[in-house]
């Protein structure tokens, strides 16, 4: 072998073994579709009462109030199904198309809905639509989150992977935490008949705008170079073949997102209605203050991980979940607004502590050819079942058992199985991916 052709081996080398160039543009194009993703999730979730009374028969508000979080629901079951087309967009034909598609839709749907006619002047025309976007949201939220990871985390430097990705968290807190802001602001600057007449219209509408510079952005991306993946013909089942062991650790590891994330910071409005006696405008603001915590605690939590890596920061996360959930329950039920904040303020610094590392496991955890199938499926499968259903579990357990307390039993009980499968992670921390 010749001097030149030992160098050219060389180089080819380190170019393959170092990740593309990553812009401050490809940063956002990859982390702010999450805020678009999510903040049309959040605003839905926290207008659920609003929706129940406008989209359903006012006959029974319970049945009104499941029927809203049961669309909620039925829109995470669609995420695995998003993760299976997105996946396979962005392992066939790269992690760009994908990403660009999803936000697109995302768009659309969102926009719509703003737009919808009620059950007073539609009949059951109202809901059946309604359902419908809903169901288009879940498919584009399917592929966006674990996408948008996989697109970052395979253009970061190893030793600072997890704070980096810890931006895709903090797009998604950041998207929930816009539409609980908008929601407040909504509720508190107009009366409640208007927000009943028109006012819920607002925050959909507004979305429109996030969208259009998500879209913006991605636009950009188009000239971003992307190492070619190896195309496997059908991505998923190789993923199933190769990696359904990192799968089922992963799916199961996500339960605990799912649960915590949609109980605590959707369900949790309702819930301080009716358990506290707050006032919606007063429910979501302090809803809103605790997810400016977890946003800000978000890369400081992710920054240690990089330290003393991810399995540590996730177990800790993990058994404060189980240890400290019934007593900040019983804070949060103490019918003042001074103590539902120091139980939601708990919350969030648990949360922000599982959240900040679960991009990063999400990404490193799988081998690049299948990365974005395995990632997406074992994602959304686990948050789709686990965090669409979590609202209306809590609106049975607290409304239709009239048990103040069972959600703190069901937070420790999902957050127990995760926490045994942490046990049997590999922790990648500032190691190359597979």
């Amino acid at each position: 072998m010749s001097v030149g052709t030992a160098t050219a081996d060389a180089t080819a080398a380190t170019t393959a073994d170092s990740p593309p160039p990553l812009s401050l543009r490809l940063v956002l194009a990859g982390s702010v579709g999450n805020m678009l993703e999510w903040y049309d999730f959040g605003a839905y979730g926290f207008l659920a009462a609003i929706f129940a009374r406008n989209f359903f028969p006012a006959d029974n508000g319970f049945a009104g109030l499941l029927a809203a979080y049961g669309m909620l629901a039925a829109s995470f079951l669609m995420r695995p199904v998003g993760g299976v087309i997105f996946g396979h967009i962005g392992d066939r034909h790269g992690r760009r198309h994908a990403l660009y598609l999803s936000a697109g839709l995302m768009c659309v749907s969102t926009a719509s809905i703003g737009l919808l006619p009620t059950y007073a002047t539609a009949g059951m025309a109202a809901p059946v639509l309604l359902l419908l976007l809903r169901l288009l949201q879940g498919v584009s939220l399917g592929g966006e989150y674990s996408t948008s990871v996989v697109f970052l985390a395979e253009r970061a430097q190893p030793r600072w992977r997890g704070l980096l990705l810890s931006l895709c968290s903090v797009g998604a807190m950041g998207g929930t935490m816009l539409g609980s802001l908008v929601g407040a602001a909504t509720a508190s600057l107009l009366s409640q008949e208007e927000l009943m007449a028109w006012g819920w219209r607002l925050p959909f509408l507004v979305g429109l705008l996030l969208g259009i510079t998500t879209l913006w952005l991605r636009y950009g991306m188009r000239s971003a170079q992307e190492e070619p993946p190896e195309r496997p013909r059908s991505p998923l089942m190789r993923a199933f073949i190769d990696d359904w062991r990192a799968m089922l650790v992963c799916t199961l590891i996500n339960l605990a997102g799912g649960v915590n994330t949609y109980m605590l910071f959707v369900y949790l409005v309702t819930y301080m209605q009716q358990v506290d006696g707050l006032s919606p405008g007063s429910a979501l603001q302090v809803n809103t203050f605790s997810m400016i915590v977890t946003v800000a605690l978000l890369p400081l939590f992710a920054a240690l991980s990089d330290v003393i890596g991810r399995k540590r920061v996730l177990a800790g996360a993990l058994i404060g979940f189980v240890l400290f959930s019934w007593p900040l329950f019983r804070l949060l039920s103490a019918t003042t607004e001074q103590s539902a904040i120091m139980g939601q303020l708990g919350f969030a610094v648990l949360i922000a502590a599982y959240t900040s590392v679960s991009p990063a496991i999400l990404a490193e955890m799988f081998k690049r050819a299948t990365r974005c199938s395995a990632a997406a499926v074992s994602n959304n499968v686990s948050r789709g079942l686990a965090g669409g259903t979590a609202p209306m579990i809590g609106v049975y357990l607290v409304s239709g058992l009239h048990d103040d307390m069972g959600p703190a039993v069901y937070i420790m009980a999902v957050a127990a199985l995760s926490l045994a499968a942490t046990f049997f992670m590999t922790d990648r921390a500032r190691r190359p991916m597979p």
